[in-house]
This record gives C-alpha cells, structure tokens and sequence, in this order.
C-alpha cells in the first residue's frame, strides 16, 4: 500500500479488498437471467464462494435486480428497448419483460441474500441508476466495488463504468460474472482494461483477499478450498 498526500493508494487488488474497505455487490442475480447464461452451476458455485467469504469477513454484500413498469406507463425509451430485446417492429406487442412479482424476476434460491442483505430493483442497466447504492457505499465509507452476477456484457460492464466515475475502484470477479455471448464479454473486458479505471480478479483472488486477515485453522478453510 502506498501513501500519497494523506491517502492510502493500494497497488493491487488484494490491497484494494481490505473488508473495512470493500463491498460485494450482487449483479441481477434472477431466475429469468440466470438461465441464459453460460454454465450456469460453475457461475453459481464461484458467486456463492465470494458471497461466502465476504459474509465471513463483514463485508457488506448488497443485490440489484432488474424490474420493468407495466406497458401503460413505459415511456419512449422503455418501449423502444422492450422492442429491440422482445425483437418487435410494433409497441403495442410490447410486454412487460420483468413486472416484479413475476417468478423469472426473483433472485434465484441458491444466491439469495442473508440477514437482510439490500436488494435494490432498478429499470436500467447501471446499478446506481435510480437505486441508493452510492449513498448506501458512501455511508460506509467504502472505496471497493467488487462485482459478481449477471451479465457481464450487458449490465456488469455499464455498472463498472459508473462506479468508477463515482470515484469507486470496481473490481470486476470475471470468472463469478455470467455471460451470454462470450465475443461480446471480451469486448467489454477489453473494453474496461482500456479505459484504465476498473480492474479485474477471479473468485479465487476475491477470496483470498476477502479472508487475507482469517490465518488457515480459523473456519475460513472450506471456502479457501472451494473449487
């Protein structure tokens, strides 16, 4: 960790993870989105490792999942992108995509959260759109944004740019992202790596940087050792 004019500028990822520091947010974690991407058990599995280790360590853990407005009140936008997603060249054939108390719009059983972890609905791609997720980091004083759900090229990659315009360091769990179209995700991986101002770590590092201050023997071990 170095220091320049009274701050604290970490030079890795693992020092950008301090859990006094750090959050996990949970990216659209739904039914409906779940089952479009790719190996889905593998992405599941490696979320739930992170979930778990920042849960040991106190790190707060918090949730956004995609909603929609009933077609009565979609305005311009949300009609033209309900058509361009439902492949529709009429708005009036426009459903609702994701009313909330739809089945394939709740967070699925095996990524839920725990002991009143915040879910936070939202219309739009970026996180922080209409959500108090930059008040909710500011009040704790957070500096890391680590990033897990799905999907990596349509929600995770906006969310990661606006975390970073907000002065957040996102860190972006690559292999706990899901993906649909893998051309796609490697565009905006190399995306984001060009830009200089998010970074990027497996399951396996957000982990180990997690659980850095938990000494092997202390109950951490299993979730270490995860695959």
């Amino acid at each position: 960790m170095q220091r320049a004019h009274g701050v604290e500028v970490p030079e890795t990822v693992a020092e950008m993870c301090r859990p006094d520091r750090a959050a996990v947010l949970v990216y659209d974690p739904q039914v409906g989105i779940l089952a479009h991407v790719q190996d889905r058990e593998g992405l599941v599995e490696r979320t739930r490792s992170v979930l778990d280790a920042a849960r040991v360590a106190g790190v707060p853990v918090l949730y956004v999942r995609h909603v929609s407005v009933p077609v009565t009140h979609m305005g311009v936008a949300a009609l033209r992108t309900a058509m361009a997603w439902q492949r529709l060249d009429d708005p009036n054939k426009v459903v609702s995509p994701f009313p909330p108390d739809a089945p394939h719009a709740q967070i699925a059983d095996e990524l839920a959260p725990v002991a009143g972890e915040p879910v936070f609905d939202k219309l739009g791609m970026s996180a922080f759109v209409g959500t108090p997720l930059e008040a909710v980091l500011r009040d704790r004083g957070i500096t890391t944004l680590l990033l897990v759900g799905a999907v990596l090229e349509i929600g995770i990659e906006p969310t990661a740019r606006h975390a970073a315009d907000l002065g957040l360091l996102p860190v972006v769990v690559t292999d706990a992202c899901g993906v649909v179209e893998q051309p796609a995700a490697e565009r905006s991986l190399a995306s984001l790596d060009y830009s200089l101002m998010s970074y990027r770590c497996t399951a396996e590092e957000a982990v180990t940087a997690l659980l850095a201050g938990f000494p092997r023997g202390s109950g951490s071990d299993e979730i270490r050792d995860s695959p």
